[in-house]
């Protein structure tokens, strides 16, 4: 018997298997992303990679022919290291207070905003500039426009030659630092009033609330996931704050005001000590990744990320 080929329908098409096209295409479009891709790797990954290899080490710039591996020792000393505890403790002391000031602002200033008045344009433009201006110049502003002891600011309003970054060190460091993120809070809680739906305040006020009713009953609840995503990126960003140290009080008096960045220059720039220093860094890595890790966690669920918009 001789074997018949299976015929084919007239008006049917037999089209061929897109396997090998979609595979194709998706590397076409990822292609033009790999020059980025490598870039990133080199400034960011080596640099890491070293830094834990040399973090495993013992090694000081000043004895030349003192690098040896030390396995866990730098880690030991570091968490021994009562300094290094001060600097944690700065470091959290600055990050809590910083946020929730500048949160506190951030919603006032929104809610401010929000209201329609004569060059609103304008005021909006101008309290978003502090968030425009370079860390190190509005920390070079602070220092010699707000806190100098003889023309500042601050001594002209209350009377007086305090000096205020010797006195008051991290408080000082602090209100720049807020000035500085305040408008970041602004925006995201401002985009979030925006987005409340109208009709709904709208039945709030003719079923007689008032104003403080409407704003803890639907505006706070709408918030919520804004005010949480304010509070997690703010965390992020300020945990590494350095130009305002270095620039305003150099961590003193003392260590009054010195936070992890800035320790960790002090020991890799200052002491010449790579091994404790690359320790720290690892350190505060980690802790920055385990931070940023709960932070997207629950950004992905505050929001729906797969459609692009808030549950």
């Amino acid at each position: 018997m001789t074997a018949v080929a299976p015929t084919v329908a007239s008006g049917q098409r037999v089209e061929a298997k897109p396997e090998k096209r979609k595979g194709t295409g998706a590397w076409a479009r990822r292609a033009p992303l790999l020059p980025a891709l490598l870039f990133t790797i080199v400034v960011t990954q080596i640099p890491f990679i070293l830094t834990v290899v040399y973090s495993f080490q013992s090694w000081n710039l000043v004895r030349p022919g003192s690098q040896h591996f030390v396995g866990f020792q730098n880690y030991a000393d570091v968490f021994a290291d009562s300094q290094f505890r001060g600097a944690m403790l700065n470091t959290v002391v600055l990050t809590v207070v910083c946020v929730f000031v500048a949160l506190l602002l951030g919603l006032g200033l929104a809610l401010l905003l929000d209201r329609k008045f004569l060059g609103r344009g304008v005021v909006r433009t101008l309290l978003i500039t502090p968030f425009l201006i370079l860390p190190a110049a509005g920390a070079l502003l602070w220092k010699t426009t707000m806190f100098d002891p003889t023309y500042g600011l601050l001594n002209f309003v209350f009377g007086g030659e305090t000096d205020w970054l010797s006195e008051f060190p991290l408080a000082s460091v602090m209100a720049q630092v807020v000035w500085q993120w305040t408008p970041f809070m602004m925006l995201l809680i401002l985009a979030g009033l925006q987005s409340q739906p109208k009709d709904v305040l709208e039945a709030a006020q003719v079923d007689g609330a008032g104003r403080w009713r409407t704003f803890a009953s639907i505006t706070l609840p709408h918030l919520s996931r804004y005010l949480q995503l304010s509070v997690l990126l703010g965390a992020i960003y300020i945990v590494n704050s350095f130009d305002a140290i270095f620039l305003m009080t150099q961590g003193g008096p003392g260590t009054a005001s010195t936070n992890l960045p800035y320790y960790i220059y002090q020991r890799a720039f200052q002491g010449f000590d790579i091994g404790q220093s690359s320790a720290m860094g690892v350190v505060v890595v980690v802790l920055t990744l385990i931070v940023a890790t709960f932070a997207l966690r629950l950004m992905f669920r505050a929001f729906d990320v797969s459609k692009g918009v808030v549950k």
